[in-house]
């Protein structure tokens, strides 16, 4: 078995505690030390890297031929044809694409990150073809949600289909779209729907998320979406708190200018407390996703207060060392209820 570094030591270790507590015996230990090796270099997440830069340079080279002054023409003339047309061009365009990201994967098993780039040309023909055919359809009506939602039910079939995470992931990007415009057309396009605005229906949406996420944990053909669905509404959840702590659940820019500190102050209070719930039950149940969101987060939190806050009356060093003592005594308290649990297991041990 080939593994990072980490997981090497972590291996390494305890492996080392099992033969010195006599758990298994040293030739046991010696045959267990065999049975993995150490990856020097992380081949994977480079290829995971190239492939994502080759996808940007695409863009950017169908940029590039775009600001030809032939092609634009040429261009032009194409999109002259009718709408229904482009979108039979883009649909077939996409089956295209698919087709030959299913058959290279059948063949190719191994190369999940090229049959993925596949795999994103077809998601995005997808995408022109739904674009042209709101176009076709379009009554003027500015129910444009409509075509997010079309576009969600769309990749969501795309990614349990055959299945795939990137089409699951553009499918919660559209539901996402979709719930934001949807709440705005049935407002009328206002700042508010049921007494929200948007940073606080977003974060009713990335709680619900998570909900969902939790319902996929398990099946047998969703349970490969639970992790991309778990992440997505977490981002969701805390982006939308962040906003709200800064904005709080204001429509416009007078009524904010007009909100005291203190006002805003509360939504601050309920971001950092998301923050620290999520590293809690992260740290718990050993939840990376959520122990990573919850510590990004909550230093989001506290370099946003202190520039809304303390930025024009605390000197800069001051601030943050408050925020080091503050660290550090939260870390020594850790630290000793560690050390505790430590001493309580080798008691039990002797």
């Amino acid at each position: 078995m080939r593994i990072n570094k980490k997981r090497a030591t972590f291996l390494g270790e305890m492996i080392r505690y099992w033969e010195k507590n006599a758990i298994i015996s040293p030739e046991k230990a010696n045959e267990l030390k065999g049975s993995y090796e150490v990856v020097t270099f992380d081949w994977k997440r480079l290829a995971r890297y190239s492939f994502w830069i080759s996808i940007i340079c695409v863009i950017i080279a169908v940029g590039s031929i775009l600001m030809d002054k032939v092609l634009i023409d040429l261009i032009e003339r194409i999109s002259k044809a009718p709408n229904f047309v482009l979108c039979l061009f883009f649909a077939l365009l996409s089956a295209v694409f698919f087709f030959l990201g299913i058959r290279r994967r059948s063949k190719h098993s191994a190369k999940v990150f090229s049959n993925e780039a596949i795999f994103f040309l077809g998601i995005l023909s997808v995408a022109g073809a739904i674009t042209f055919f709101g176009k076709a359809v379009d009554t003027g009506s500015g129910h444009f949600s409509l075509l997010l939602l079309l576009a969600t039910v769309v990749y969501g079939l795309l990614g349990i289909f055959f299945p795939s995470k990137l089409a699951w992931l553009f499918s919660l990007l559209s539901l996402g779209g979709w719930f934001g415009s949807e709440t705005g057309y049935a407002s009328g396009w206002g700042a508010y729907y049921m007494g929200m605005n948007y940073p606080v229906r977003f974060v009713l949406f990335g709680v619900a998320l998570l909900g969902l996420s939790y319902l996929f944990k398990g099946r047998r053909h969703m349970g490969e979406f639970f992790k991309i669905t778990y992440v997505m509404g977490l981002l969701y959840l805390f982006i939308a708190l962040w906003i709200l702590s800064i904005f709080g659940n204001h429509g416009d820019v007078e009524s904010w200018y007009r909100a005291t500190h203190m006002s805003l102050f509360y939504w601050s209070i309920l971001f950092a407390a998301a923050s620290i719930a999520a590293i809690l039950f992260g740290l718990k149940y050993d939840d990376a996703a959520a122990r990573g969101f919850g510590i990004t987060f909550l230093f989001i939190n506290l370099y946003t207060r202190y520039f809304e806050y303390f930025w024009n009356v605390m000197h800069k060093a001051i601030f943050f060392a408050i925020l080091a003592v503050s660290f550090w005594y939260l870390g020594t308290r850790a630290e000793a209820i560690w050390n505790l649990k430590m001493l309580k297991r080798k008691e039990c041990d002797d």
